[in-house]
């Protein structure tokens, strides 16, 4: 059987001025992504072949997300605010070039998963014409009511228009519609903006199909896949369900969570098998965890890759290019950035590590600092196979420790060390016998 083929059309021109924000709606962000890329996200898991996405005027940075995510995607523009049918006509271009169905969503829906999106367009496959997903909310209050006789879909009514029968069904849109390529045009171009809004409803094409003699009918989701968001409260509740949803898929993935709802992870964080994660740890874009891993309390990780055997922490930050080999060890209050760490190199206590390349089995002692940054431009450190650097030293980049060289306790080293040598850099200490008791006894004289 030949697979069919999926148009996606996205609405993303909603402003959401109950955000309180300069940002538009669909950019805010959900355990790191967009709201518009969770959509686009889901899509493409669900099979999506073309892609439009229809953005308000101005909103140059909306396209550029939807672009960024799916490079192909086509970008249409609603100029007028006239209606969810008008929205999916901005993309007419793209709907007359076919497609054997079509998905209609929306960018401030960002839970929609993509098993979901496969249950909507199911019964186009065995000839739907029109397909709605509902949901039934503890108090449907607001939301447009699915009318059913059966199994077949009668209508769509919205709040404002809905007889006060009509207001006592509980069964609710969820707004996300499927409708076969074959009809969706000529359904689109039928509706008209007869009702209390005086709007173009993509909810009339389930009365227009029907008056044609096509099937309609409605797919019962969860409540939690069609939340949508519209203010800072909402975007906070859809968060907490979308880490919820990744923290079960860790645990069920092998790692053990030891206080689940202090963890808070990525949409694309990947944890492997027998990973420790204890509480308080937050995990940003881009972090990859091998096998065996422990990441001890109040960790921080962002854009970085830990191989198998690797344990950090507690309290410890791995910033953007961070690279730990396996059995790397990285203590309490210790920071790196675009460093590369070498298997079984140990970076254990309150030290910074950052435009680095750290050899084999190399130890940095407590207070290492490699001094990367003048003001201007960023500088390389070198740290060669078994170095050892003593405490409170700082590595003046560009500069590189030879293999099994030592850094002497308290050194500021500006100056390539060769390897297997001793670098010391630092004052001859000086004592003087009695000083102190001389010191005390002049500041006790009395005054005067």
């Amino acid at each position: 059987m030949t697979e069919r083929s999926l148009l996606v059309v996205v609405l993303a021109a909603g402003e959401g001025t109950r955000m309180a924000s300069r940002l538009p709606k669909v950019l805010h962000r959900i355990a790191g992504r967009t709201m518009l890329h969770h959509v686009l996200e889901a899509t493409r898991a669900a099979g999506a072949t073309r892609t439009a996405v229809v953005v308000g005027p101005g909103r140059d940075d909306v396209a550029a997300e939807a672009q960024r995510v799916v490079p192909d995607a086509e970008v249409f523009v609603q100029t007028e605010r006239l209606g969810t049918a008008h929205a999916v006509l901005a993309a007419r271009a793209a709907l007359e070039r076919g497609a054997d169905d079509v998905l209609v969503l929306y960018a401030d829906t960002p839970l929609v998963r993509p098993q979901t999106l496969s249950l909507l367009r199911a019964p186009l496959a065995a000839g739907a014409a029109v397909a709605a997903l509902g949901f039934l909310p503890e108090d449907p209050s607001g939301y447009g009511r699915l009318i059913t006789v059966g199994d077949e879909l009668v209508a769509i009514r919205e709040d404002k228009d809905a007889t006060a029968q009509e207001k006592a069904i509980r069964f609710s849109n969820a707004g996300l519609m499927a409708l076969s390529g074959a009809h969706a045009l000529a359904l689109l171009e039928r509706i008209g903006n007869f009702n209390a809004k005086g709007e173009y409803y993509l909810t009339d094409a389930v009365e227009i199909a029907r008056a044609q003699g096509l099937a309609t009918v409605a797919v019962l989701g969860e409540a939690d896949d069609v939340a949508g968001v519209n203010s800072r409260i909402q975007l906070a509740e859809a968060e907490a369900i979308f880490q919820r949803r990744l923290r079960l898929a860790a645990m069920a993935g092998g790692a053990t969570l030891v206080a689940p709802e202090t963890v808070f992870l990525c949409a694309d964080t990947v944890l492997g098998r027998d990973v420790t994660v204890e509480p308080h740890v937050v995990f940003g874009p881009g972090v990859r965890v091998g096998d065996d891993v422990v990441i001890h309390a109040f960790c921080h990780l962002e854009g970085a890759t830990l191989d198998s055997g690797v344990s950090i922490g507690p309290y410890a930050r791995l910033r953007p290019g961070t690279r730990l080999e396996t059995g790397v060890r990285i203590g309490n209050f210790v920071e790196t950035k675009a460093a590369h760490i070498e298997a079984g190199a140990k970076v254990n206590h309150l030290s910074y590590v950052g435009d680095a390349h750290v050899g084999a089995n190399a130890n940095l002692g407590a207070g290492t600092i490699t001094c990367n940054y003048d003001g201007f431009a960023k500088y390389r450190t070198v740290i060669g196979e078994g170095a050892f650097v003593g405490v409170n030293s700082a590595l003046v980049a560009p500069v590189t420790i030879g293999k099994g060289a030592f850094v002497g306790t308290g050194a500021v080293i500006t100056a390539d060390v060769p390897d297997d040598a001793l670098a010391l850099a630092r004052s001859r200490q000086v004592v003087k016998e009695g000083w102190a008791r001389a010191f005390r006894a002049a500041r006790e004289k009395p005054k005067g």
